[in-house]
C-alpha cells in the first residue's frame, strides 16, 4: 500500500522530532511525507532540515500565516499547501499533527485495514493523553468511538476525492465523515493503536475559538435542535457548562449573519438524518 502524510506545523520543537522518530520507524513506511513548516518562530523549521537530510522521502513546505491557534482553516490551509506536493498515486493519504507518537505499526495496519475492505473511507487509531508529566496515558476520545481524531486522519484514495478533500473551515473533522457516509463509506477505528497525543487537545486554541463549535454546526446544516443536544453533550463531556452557552451563540451570530454552509442542501439532509438516527438509537 502506498500512502502519502501531510504533517502541518506550527511552532512544534518541543514535539516534532518525536512524531518524526515515530514515523521514520513505522513497519511500512509512506511514500512521500510533506512537512509544512507554517510560520513557526521556534527552531521547528531546524529540527525538519535535520530529518530531510538524512531521508530524502521526507519533504518540507514553508507558508506564512497568522500566529493564532485558531482549529480549522489553520491547520487545513498548511494542510492543502503540502497537498499540492503530491501526486495522485496513493492507495490513502493520511492528516497527521505534529505532537503524536504512533505504534510503530499504526500505518502498516491502516493499509491493512483500506485493503481489506475497499468500502472503509477513513480509519484511525484511538489518542491517549497524560494530565500530568509522568502520569497515566489515559483515553481522551469523543463519546461516539467511530469518530477518528482529527489528528491522525487517513483517507482512502477514493474516498478522499469523493468528499471533495478537506473543508477549510471549523469542524472539518466532522463533516468529512458525515460526506464520506453520504457517499456509502464507512468510518473504521482501530482500538488496538494507541497512539500518544503530546500536547493535550485544545491547550494551544485562540479564546477565540470558542464560538466556533457552534459556527460549524451551522455551517454543517445542523439546525437548531441538533445543535443543541450536540452542545449539551460537549459540555456534560467536559464538564463545562459554558461550553452550550457558547456553542448556541455561535450558531446564532452564524445564522443572523448567513454565513457560507460548507454542505449542499441534499448533504444536510442527510447528516441531519444521520444525526436523528443517531441520537434516537441512544435513547433505546
Amino acid at each position: 500500500m502506498n500512502y502519502y502524510i501531510i504533517i502541518p506545523a506550527h511552532n512544534e520543537e518541543r514535539f516534532i522530532a518525536l512524531t518524526l522518530e515515530s514515523v521514520i520507524n513505522q513497519t511500512l513506511l509512506p511514500k512521500k511525507m510533506v512537512i509544512v513548516n507554517d510560520n513557526s518562530s521556534d527552531a521547528t523549521e531546524n529540527i525538519i532540515d535535520r530529518y530531510i537530510a538524512k531521508h530524502p522521502w521526507i519533504e518540507k513546505v514553508n507558508k506564512s500565516s497568522s500566529n493564532e491557534h485558531l482549529p480549522g482553516s489553520k491547520v487545513i490551509e498548511a494542510f492543502n499547501e503540502g497537498l499540492k506536493k503530491l501526486d495522485d498515486d496513493y492507495d490513502f493519504i493520511v492528516k497527521l499533527d505534529a505532537d503524536l507518537v504512533l505504534p510503530e505499526n499504526y500505518f502498516q495496519s491502516i493499509g491493512n485495514t483500506f485493503a481489506n475492505n475497499t468500502k472503509v473511507g477513513i480509519a484511525g487509531g484511538f489518542a491517549y493523553e497524560q494530565q500530568n508529566e509522568g502520569g497515566e496515558w489515559k483515553l481522551n476520545h469523543p463519546m461516539n468511538k467511530d469518530h477518528v481524531r482529527g489528528a491522525f486522519k487517513a483517507y482512502s484514495n477514493t474516498c478522499f476525492k469523493k468528499i471533495g478533500g478537506l473543508r477549510n473551515s471549523m469542524g472539518w473533522d466532522t463533516v468529512d465523515e458525515l460526506l464520506a457516509q453520504f457517499h456509502d463509506f464507512i468510518i473504521h477505528t482501530d482500538e488496538s493503536l494507541k497512539v500518544k497525543h503530546l500536547r493535550p487537545t485544545g491547550k494551544s486554541y485562540n479564546k477565540k475559538a470558542k464560538y466556533m463549535q457552534g459556527e460549524a454546526m451551522y455551517k454543517m446544516r445542523y439546525g437548531s435542535a441538533i445543535t443543541y443536544i450536540a452542545a449539551l453533550k460537549m459540555a456534560i463531556k467536559n464538564k463545562k457548562i459554558a461550553i452550550l452557552f457558547d456553542c448556541l451563540k455561535g450558531y446564532r451570530f452564524s445564522k443572523k449573519k448567513k454565513i457560507q454552509f460548507i454542505v449542499s442542501e441534499k448533504e444536510g439532509a442527510f447528516i441531519r438524518k444521520l444525526r436523528w438516527n443517531g441520537i434516537l438509537s441512544k435513547l433505546k
